[in-house]
Formats: structure tokens, C-alpha cells, sequence
């Protein structure tokens, strides 16, 4: 299976292994990823350079989300979540928080029920109106992939220049109400042996989550095709005994294994991502 894109601004539903039936959403081109990550497992395969950055407007987002919405609700299958992710990372929108309000507003008229969920790598949350924003939605999830700033420029190949140091303390502003997700996976890139399942990594990155003191975490690995060859999943048994040391601090934890349903809009975390 080869890495895909999401070609709608209005996705799905599908069913996500730690959302439910998710209805997408996204503010990213249909043709393009955008995304200030180039993480060596996304699913939308590779970012490209060269191309003037567009966003879905606000207007065909709300248009579009509110004919799916009504459309689902008058079929009797509203969906558990509305998840915004789609082709790279959702909060670099310039009008994200706006289309937060206006989506909050659209499930209260016709699916209350849904849950409203964004899959961010956490590099926008410095600015004021995204963090505002995230603090509006159900699921706050927000990517921690490693504590060693080292192995973040490894797996995420991040743009900026903002480390692990300044991801935590801008996480810490939400007071817990956030959910921190990780992907685990091992292997081989660009002739460099990754792996954030060792003893270090893990230990290291269990102090973070104490740090953090998210609501939950979500740990996951590799569940559709990558950009990047040979790159392992992780057993689910190992995955397992991650979560248990997470749970340990008094931290909810979910687990999504190798062997689990096939993936969704949350399968990578964008965004996710």
C-alpha cells in the first residue's frame, strides 16, 4: 500500500483505532501535504518544496462540514468524533481558531453528541489563538515522539528550531488538558539506526509525560506504508508495557498495536501527522 492524501476538504467517516467513527477534517491542499514536519512515517508520504501554501477557506469548511453533518444525522449514524487532520498540520491555518468556533457551533446544532478532536505536532501552540482554540475542543492531542531533541530531528524532521525543552513548557500551559500522543517504531533511516523504544528513550520520555501531566496519553506504531523503507512496527505486547509505565503515574493510557483495525485520520498524527 502506498503512502495517500486526502483528497477532500470533508473525509470519511472511517473508523479510528482511538477516536471511534471520525468524520475528517481538512484544511490542508487535496494535492499537496503541508506540514512544518517531515516525519519519516507519514502516511501522506514526503512534504514537497516549491509550492505556494493553501489552505481551505473558512466559509467552504463550515459549507461542507455542515452538509456532511446534516447528512449523517438525518441517516441515523452521526459520528462519535470530528477529527481535524488531513494532509500536514492543522493549527498552521491562519484562521484555525475561527473554524474551531464554527465548527463547535455546527456539531451543537446537529450531531451534540461528537466530539471535537485536533491531531497537532504541537509546533503552533506557542501562539495565543491556538492555544485558545485547542482549549475548545474535546480532544486536545498533541505529538511527544521523543524526549531527546536528537531523535525528534531523526523521526519528525521538524523545520523549526524549537526543541523538546520548549514543546514541554508550552505544553505544561494547558494545565492538563491535553492528550500527548507517541509513535513508537525502530529501524533503519538514512543509514542512522532509529529506534525510541530503548530503555533511555523511554525512561526519559516517561519523565516528560510526569512533566506534562496530560489527561491521557495515546501510544501507537506504524500502521499503513511509510515514506521511508525500513522502518519496523512494534509488537503490541511491547507497546503494552510502555503503557503500563505511563499508567503507573496515575495516566490514563490507550494502545494501538500492529495487530489493531486498520487506521484513519488518526493514524498518523498529522495532521497525526
Amino acid at each position: 500500500m502506498s503512502t495517500i492524501l486526502f483528497d477532500r476538504v470533508i473525509f470519511g467517516p472511517v473508523h479510528s483505532r482511538r477516536l471511534g467513527l471520525s468524520l475528517g477534517v481538512n484544511l490542508l491542499p487535496t494535492d499537496n501535504k503541508l506540514c512544518n514536519f517531515d516525519c519519516i512515517y507519514c502516511e501522506c508520504g514526503w512534504g514537497k518544496h516549491g509550492f505556494k501554501p493553501r489552505f481551505n477557506t473558512r466559509e467552504e469548511v463550515r459549507t461542507l462540514l455542515r452538509a456532511k453533518l446534516r447528512e449523517m444525522a438525518a441517516a441515523g449514524t452521526p459520528p462519535d468524533v470530528i477529527t481535524f487532520a488531513g494532509n500536514g498540520e492543522p493549527t498552521m491555518h491562519p484562521q484555525f481558531e475561527e473554524i474551531i468556533s464554527d465548527t463547535i457551533a455546527v456539531r451543537d446544532e446537529l450531531c451534540p453528541s461528537a466530539k471535537v478532536s485536533v491531531l497537532s505536532n504541537a509546533t503552533m501552540i506557542g501562539r495565543d489563538n491556538v492555544r485558545r482554540a485547542l482549549l475548545k475542543v474535546d480532544n486536545n492531542i498533541l505529538k511527544l515522539d521523543s524526549a531527546l531533541d536528537e531523535t525528534v530531528r531523526l523521526i519528525d524532521q521538524p523545520r523549526g528550531r524549537a526543541g523538546v525543552a520548549e514543546t514541554v513548557r508550552l505544553m505544561k500551559l494547558f494545565g492538563g488538558r491535553l492528550i500527548v500522543q507517541t509513535m513508537f517504531l525502530r529501524g533503519m533511516y538514512d543509514g542512522r539506526r532509529v529506534d525510541n523504544t530503548t530503555e533511555a528513550e523511554v525512561s526519559t520520555w516517561l519523565e516528560l509525560i510526569r512533566e506534562v501531566a496530560p489527561q491521557q496519553v495515546m501510544i501507537y506504531t506504524i500502521d499503513r506504508e511509510t515514506p521511508a523503507h525500513g522502518l519496523e512496527k512494534i509488537p503490541l505486547g511491547e507497546l503494552m508495557r510502555i503503557g503500563a509505565r505511563v499508567e503507573a503515574l496515575g495516566i490514563p493510557c490507550s494502545v494501538s498495536g500492529a495487530t489493531d483495525h486498520p487506521s484513519t485520520p488518526d493514524s498518523k498524527p498529522n495532521p497525526e501527522e
